[in-house]
């Protein structure tokens, strides 16, 4: 569905952001763009949906560029950004404005959601509180049926409790025919929803894997201190020496995101080179 090719962008000419950057997402996926505060994530969003312009190279969407913002591809995205912004209406009445533009739209997914994430649906969006408001906006993005749907830290200013009911939802909502991106740096926000992870690090895509994939591939396990095993990554924490070893058994073992993201921006990780060799380099 996104098809971005040899694609260069930023802000001044001679300093660019992102370098030649290669990424093909399909629907029926839910993508998961970790990265660094300041690593570009918000940028290539924008990238994606024809917000910001590349420098060089392209964002395709279903085969069409994505700066030409042609209304047949616009009513199949859409972009929840991060700065939030919520006018003085109620549900209704921001239905009423909005809904149009986008033809699969269903008010009654927009009802279940708000019932779901327990945000009133009478209330006027402006007095609800910053949470309720991302809530809201969560469940109409949802409720919008596009085919691309991109959000930028959605689960900033969620609590606890709200973060495991976006992660119930969205993967309720997600179909054959739709592909999502979910961008964080709360990388645990993201845990138990993805199947594609995504890192953006130091202008260039680091890791673009599927879970399952790694999975095969490597073992995540808490070593104990003395342990001699050959490791790609460790870190030490209160719990133990955490590592990322390969898997030379077969055995399943639960991708610990966190620790993923850490090998993958670590320059001292081997991780990269390893999953990189030809009998792991498969395409996701």
């Amino acid at each position: 569905m996104v098809e971005i090719q040899n694609m260069s962008f930023g802000y001044r000419r001679h300093s660019p952001l992102l370098h030649n950057l290669q990424l093909s997402l399909s629907r029926g996926h839910i993508y998961g763009l970790l990265g660094k505060n300041g690593a570009g994530k918000s940028t290539l969003l924008k990238n994606i949906v024809g917000l910001a312009f590349p420098q060089a190279g392209q964002c395709l969407i279903d085969g069409v560029s994505a700066q030409r913002r042609l209304p047949s591809m616009l009513e199949e995205v859409y972009f929840l950004a991060e700065e939030l912004y919520v006018p003085a209406l109620t549900a209704a009445q921001f239905v009423a404005n909005t809904a149009g533009f986008y033809p699969r739209f269903r008010p009654e997914e927009l009802t279940r959601y708000l019932h779901e994430f327990e945000v009133p649906a009478h209330a006027v969006l402006s007095k609800l509180s910053f949470g309720q408001q991302k809530k809201f906006m969560i469940a109409f993005a949802l409720a919008t049926n596009t085919g691309l749907l991109v959000m930028d830290e959605p689960t900033n200013g969620l609590d606890i409790p709200s973060k495991a009911q976006f992660r119930r939802i969205m993967a309720s909502a997600l179909t054959e025919e739709r592909c999502m991106i979910i961008s964080t740096h709360q990388v645990r926000d993201l845990d138990s929803l993805i199947d594609t992870v995504v890192v953006l690090h130091d202008g260039r895509i680091a890791l673009n894997h599927n879970l399952e994939q790694l999975t095969e591939q490597l073992t995540f396990a808490t070593l104990p201190a003395a342990d001699t095993t050959p490791v790609l990554y460790a870190e030490d924490s209160v719990r133990g020496r955490q590592a990322i070893v390969p898997n030379a058994t077969g055995a399943y073992s639960r991708v610990d995101l966190e620790l993923l993201f850490n090998a993958a921006t670590s320059g001292s990780s081997t991780l990269l080179p390893f999953l990189k060799q030809p009998s792991y380099a498969q395409p996701v």
